[in-house]
């Protein structure tokens, strides 16, 4: 067995442990500077735990008229009640590919928590929830932007990874901020990243810090150790390496959380609520950032997607891998994504040069909010859902494997990797052709050749995951039967 499978066996190992009994649910993210990528490129990954469909969305760059309005905001049905509300439009805004969901407590759909933009730009998305003083504070109803909007507008209208740092900021400032209780955001272009932490209270506050090119960081499910922003120095003003709101510290002396205006500020420590991890998500991390130093400074997209497949869970809603790299135009750098759970989903190839997704891929009824009220299905929808549904898909995939994942884990992991492994390798080709399209000023055959091969790759995986379920499904049932709640018998 080679050595990169034996890691990828002593993850599903470890995650076997963890699924009786999942703690520190919650959103993952990791950046790899690109001093330690083997082509000298900048990696953002992650996946978010939402309990709700999940959908890709390929979003083409559009002109504005002068007068145009966003919506943004939360409802009264908010944890934190909100009012929504309009801000202007930009002129112009950016292409980008993302996944969306259907549902969070009062923030309506579609929300997103990242994605990729045709300037080579990638946001992800991670749950922060600010101590309770400031959860208290913040005023009701709110306004302005909330979690999703920064991340929806920042793919729209940024084109570095410190302007959308400064895009956000100048948001806050200027409409509000509509929390749950805090966020944070990562933003990566090919040169550098930013982590940016947003908090409640409804005092603007935030702080960021620059990821630097010789850098894992790890956002791990809350675990404060590795992801935010740590510390905060005394002289930040005067370190290009940090921004932050210019109440941030001075907030924090205010109301005798820190000593002192001239002293660092432990930025967790002060501002976050302190039980937001798990032990066992801390092991989790530490495991796997473990593996990728492993790599000695040639951690690859295919190492994530390892990373990413040992870790999920039936919560993970998507996978992501953004590949930012230097010297290739930003409507041909390339997400990864993984339409569900990455446990049980392979990894394909999109870029934001590609025109649209399979119906496969669209928005579907499966676990979509507000779906179940619905008598019957809209007259205009019943051709897409004819069709099957990728989350749906993958999620049946994850249950069979997972009822005897002694049994059955072992081969789903090996077929994943071994597609993917096929999926990198024709990628590569593909991109030299889109290169050369993309030279030659072919525009629309570009366009024509990379959404035919994206449609191509993540058709190709629907196809085996349904024959790794049916497959399972028969043996399982022959040998095990199904496992029914308690009230019903075990049918063979």
């Amino acid at each position: 067995m080679s050595a990169y499978f034996t890691r990828r066996l002593q993850g599903m190992l470890f995650l076997v442990l963890l699924l009786p009994s999942v703690s520190g649910v919650a959103s993952v993210s990791i950046f790899v500077g690109r001093d330690l990528t083997a082509d000298g490129s900048v990696l953002l990954a992650g996946f978010g735990d939402e309990p709700s469909s999940h959908w890709l969305r390929i979003e083409p760059a559009r002109e504005h008229p002068a007068d145009a309005l966003v919506e943004v905001g939360a409802t009264a049905e908010a944890d934190i009640p909100g009012e929504r509300s309009l801000i202007p439009q930009v002129a112009r805004t950016h292409g980008y590919i993302a996944t969306e969901y259907s549902w969070f407590a009062g923030f309506p759909e579609p929300l997103t928590n990242g994605g990729l933009n045709d300037q080579g730009l990638a946001v992800r998305d991670v749950a922060l929830f600010s101590r309770d003083e400031l959860v208290a504070m913040t005023a009701t109803p709110q306004r302005g932007p909330h979690y999703s909007d920064l991340a929806r507008l920042a793919l729209e209208r940024a084109s570095s990874a410190r302007e959308a740092v400064d895009l956000v900021a100048d948001l806050i400032e200027t409409h509000g901020f509509t929390t749950y209780g805090g966020n944070s955001h990562v933003f990566a272009d090919p040169k550098e990243g930013w982590v940016m932490l947003q908090l409640a209270g409804g005092e603007g506050l935030w702080v960021a810090r620059r990821l630097q090119s010789d850098e894992i960081w790890m956002n791990w499910r809350g675990y404060h150790a590795m992801g935010y922003v740590q510390t905060l120095p005394a002289d930040w003003r005067e370190n290009p390496n940090y921004l932050a709101s210019d109440n941030f510290i001075e907030f924090a002396v205010q109301q005798g959380w820190h000593r002192s205006a001239n002293e660092p500020l432990d930025v967790i420590a002060t501002y976050a609520r302190p039980d937001q991890y798990s032990e066992r998500s801390a092991t989790e991390a530490r495991r796997i950032e473990a593996e990728l130093r492993a790599r000695d400074g040639k951690i690859a997209p295919r190492d994530l997607m390892a990373a990413l497949r040992s870790a999920g869970t039936d919560s993970a809603g998507y996978g992501q891998v953004a590949h930012l790299e230097a010297e290739v135009p930003g409507q041909l750098r390339t997400l990864w994504a993984a339409p569900a759970t990455p446990w049980a989903a392979a990894f394909t190839p999109w870029q934001p040069a590609v025109s649209h997704v399979p119906p496969e891929f669209m928005r579907h009824r499966y676990l979509t909010a507000g779906e179940a009220r619905r008598q019957t299905i809209r007259e205009d929808h019943r051709g897409l859902e004819s069709t099957r549904y990728a989350h749906r898909i993958s999620k049946r995939l994850f249950y069979l494997a997972t009822e005897h994942d002694d049994q059955f884990s072992a081969e789903v992991h090996h077929a994943l990797d071994l597609l993917e492994a096929s999926l990198i390798t024709a990628h590569q080709q593909e991109r030299r052709i889109a290169r050369l399209l993309a030279s030659q000023s072919e525009s629309d055959l570009l366009v024509h050749h990379l959404t035919a091969r994206a449609h191509e790759h993540a058709l190709r995986s629907l196809r085996l995951k349904e024959v790794l379920a049916e497959s399972i499904d028969a043996r399982a049932r022959l040998e095990h039967g199904v496992r029914l709640p308690e009230r019903h018998r075990t049918i063979r």
